[in-house]
């Protein structure tokens, strides 16, 4: 890292080495991201909340494919719904997943390199 350099996103790890039982729950929820539908929802989810028949039409695929995904990402909590009459309508669970999403993102689209270290 240069010299003077801060990141703009300080986060830490925890001194203390989690219980591995947290590490668990860490890769669990890492894993609701292994899922390209998933991450097609979650990315269809970034800044509006949408029913299952809004998201099903943008991907191209069924209602029922969609509902079965919707509920594996609202049990993982990274989801949360909201009925208006007949209709459920799905957003993002919180900030939180948000900024997992876009550093993803963020992640593989940058330049291969482009924040190595000089030898």
């Amino acid at each position: 890292m240069e010299h003077g350099h801060t990141d703009p996103h300080p986060h830490q790890i925890p001194v203390e080495r989690p219980d591995p039982e947290i590490l668990g729950a860490v890769a669990d929820l890492l894993g609701l991201f292994s899922d390209t539908t998933r991450v097609r929802i979650l990315f269809e989810l970034f800044d509006r909340e949408l029913c299952v028949s809004d998201i099903a039409a943008r991907l191209g695929m069924t209602a029922s494919a969609i509902s079965h995904q919707l509920r594996i990402l609202k049990q993982g909590r990274l989801v949360r719904s909201r009925r208006e009459g007949k209709t459920v309508f799905y957003a993002l669970a919180d900030a939180h997943v948000r900024t997992i999403f876009y550093h993803a993102l963020e992640h593989v689209t940058e330049p291969a390199g482009a924040h190595d270290e000089p030898v």
